[in-house]
């Protein structure tokens, strides 16, 4: 295939459909016609010989071979992108669209409170940030960098862990004086104790109540009435003192820090829930991506 100037567009109109989500914003964004668009996406399917999209009246969304290859060039083309912006200056510069996928709950505790003074220290980016319960697909969404809590998926994608947080059995004072102090993993199986579930969002199901201590894993089945799959929810009815749940720490740290929530089994220290942070290539990822992620992990304890 010639790696030529046609070739090039076809690469930055590909990139271009794929961060907006249709060819008509594409063509916004380009300042192209919607023809003009559609032409050079045909010449790359042709100079490529596969088709790039499905395309019906409503959507538009990468074919296998057009998510593979947009994977591939992604990284090539925030590079370039790179490259011009740092021509002539002494550091790269961070600017452009940045499009990151990060747990809910991590976006409220985390970035909420401190993500006005980073934009304010790089005017030039522009940032596109997806919080939501599941990765999705990262290369069919367009998506630079996710950070993920739990452990990552089979996948293509690069993964690189961050830290790893502890899981806590937590309740309200309050609680606590009513149904008494569980001793021991198995007291949560009585009729003494409601328990309030998480639904993990791989698989659909309420995560497991586990208990680690000096390599040996006690798994108990608490009765519960309600499952839920919002921290924030989960947050709301802990402090109403209706039952017990399993948590991480920094999601909890003031609470505890405060006595507003106590901590239970302390016996069982060990469990841990990773965080990771998730690059659709091995290539070196550009200034805008590293830049969010340093900032990031500042925020961490």
């Amino acid at each position: 295939m010639a790696f030529d100037e046609k070739t090039v567009n076809g690469m930055r109109v590909l990139a271009a459909i794929v961060d907006s989500g249709s060819f008509v914003r594409a063509g916004e964004a380009l300042e192209m016609s919607q023809s003009g668009v559609s032409r050079a996406v045909a010449r790359l399917e042709a100079r490529l010989n596969i088709r790039l999209f499905d395309r019906t009246t409503r959507k538009v969304s990468l074919t296998d071979e057009g998510r593979r290859f947009y994977a591939q060039i992604h990284p090539l083309l925030a590079g370039l992108e790179d490259a011009v912006a740092s021509a002539g200056e002494g550091a790269v510069a961070v600017r452009g669209k940045l499009r990151v996928n990060i747990d809910p709950l991590l976006a409220r505790l985390l970035l909420g409170p401190r993500l006005g003074a980073f934009l304010k220290h790089h005017p030039e980016l522009e940032l596109d940030l997806f919080a939501r319960d599941h990765l999705g697909d990262m290369v069919g969404d367009g998506i630079d960098l996710a950070i993920r809590l739990g452990q990552p998926q089979n996948s293509s994608l690069i993964a690189r862990k961050l830290l790893d947080t502890r899981v806590l059995t937590v309740a309200t004072p309050a609680y606590l004086r009513k149904h008494g102090t569980p001793k021991k993993p198995i007291d949560l199986e009585s009729a003494e104790h409601t328990c309030i579930h998480f639904r993990n969002p791989a698989t659909g199901r309420p995560f497991d109540w586990e208990f680690h201590h000096g390599g040996k894993v006690t798994i108990v089945h608490p009765r519960s009435q309600i499952t839920l799959n919002d921290a924030g929810a989960m947050e709301s009815v802990l402090l109403s003192g209706y039952g017990l749940a399993q948590v991480i720490d920094i999601a909890v740290e003031p609470l505890l820090r405060s006595g507003a929530l106590l901590p239970v089994l302390g016996a069982w220290p060990d469990e841990r829930f990773p965080l990771y942070a998730l690059y659709p290539s091995r290539q070196h990822p550009p200034a805008k991506t590293r830049a969010f992620l340093e900032f990031f992990q500042s925020l961490l304890p």
